[in-house]
């Protein structure tokens, strides 16, 4: 069950790192030194999005890292995502070119659908509201598909992928597509193992990356739960990384990648930033694994509840 290599391989050719530097919620003035104190820690996957609204920062620090001769562009794995309000086609290559402007890049390594469900254009909102109901459109991920497979086509993208899809929704994406999306990334971490995702996405050479890997803790505001969890204390995770002289952060992590599923634990703080990447010096054993996988109770922490009315909401599978 163990894997050694410290990166994918994905169906398109290209590699990407199973340890990715996540950006979500790092703001502004402490997001470029965080990817910079990743990129000297041996960071070679950054992962962002539009809708973090801190690509430029993001951009400037991977420049620097470059200058300075840390690093190559062609040894980093890049990542953006298409936001909500973007999904009609004629805003698709617009969009990624926003993207790529703040980064300072000329492609990406992959770019994402960020969720299949669509958004109405407003000026400044990323979450358009009207009487307390995001401003929704019907505009079907399958053809915003189709867009995506165009910016393939001209060199802007190395590989295509979508995020917080189920597996109908992929079934009904590979019955159309010219190009296999490469990567699935969904929330995974051992409250919310998604076995049948897992196996699915296996099964059709679809790499998964698992966002919220710690299980978030402090984004418990994004669960309906009055009961929120916090992995990291879990008994079973402790006496797991006492046995392996690692932080529980470090078994968590180890957990994706050593099942060949990239993972991207956001922190802005160095030292964690530098534990991160210490997961690779060892290996979980197959009661662990198990032991872990026990602990599935479905709990998902990003639900955006708001949109379950919506006919491409993704968290209905059983």
């Amino acid at each position: 069950m163990a894997v050694s290599s410290t990166s994918r391989l994905l169906n398109g050719g290209a590699r990407m790192p199973l340890l990715g530097l996540g950006t979500w919620k790092s703001e502004p003035g402490v997001v470029g030194k965080a990817v910079s104190v990743a990129i000297d820690s041996g960071y070679r996957h950054i992962d962002g999005a539009y809708s973090y609204m801190n690509e430029a920062e993001v951009g400037a620090a991977v420049k620097k890292k470059i200058a300075e001769g840390v690093v190559t562009r062609e040894n980093l794995f890049i990542v953006s995502k298409l936001w909500c309000t973007f999904h009609a086609l004629e805003d698709v290559k617009p969009s990624l070119m926003k993207s790529l402007s703040a980064l300072q890049l000329t492609y990406l390594d992959l770019y994402l659908i960020h969720f299949p469900v669509g958004f109405q254009k407003v000026p400044g909102e990323l979450f358009p509201v009207q009487e307390g109901k995001v401003l929704v459109t019907d505009i079907d991920y399958v053809d915003t598909w189709r867009a995506m497979e165009g910016l393939v086509d001209e060199g802007l993208v190395k590989s295509i992928g979508v995020s917080n899809f189920n597996i109908s929704q992929l079934k009904r994406l590979l019955s159309i597509a010219r190009i296999t999306p490469a990567v699935n990334q969904v929330e995974l971490h051992p409250y919310l193992t998604q076995p049948e995702l897992v196996e699915f996405c296996a099964s059709k050479d679809i790499a998964l990356t698992a966002f919220s890997p710690l299980g978030s803790p402090g984004r418990a505001l994004l669960n309906d739960s009055a009961d929120p969890k916090d992995l990291l204390k879990d008994p079973v995770v402790k006496t797991i990384a006492e046995k392996h002289k690692k932080s529980p952060a470090q078994v968590l992590l180890r957990f994706h990648v050593q099942r060949n599923i990239a993972t991207i634990p956001k922190s802005v703080t160095p030292a964690r930033i530098q534990e991160n990447a210490e997961i690779f010096d060892f290996e979980l054993m197959d009661e662990d694994l198990q032991s872990l996988l026990a602990l599935n109770r479905n709990w998902r922490v990003c639900q955006l509840t708001l949109l379950q009315d919506h006919q491409f909401y993704p968290f209905k599978d059983p």
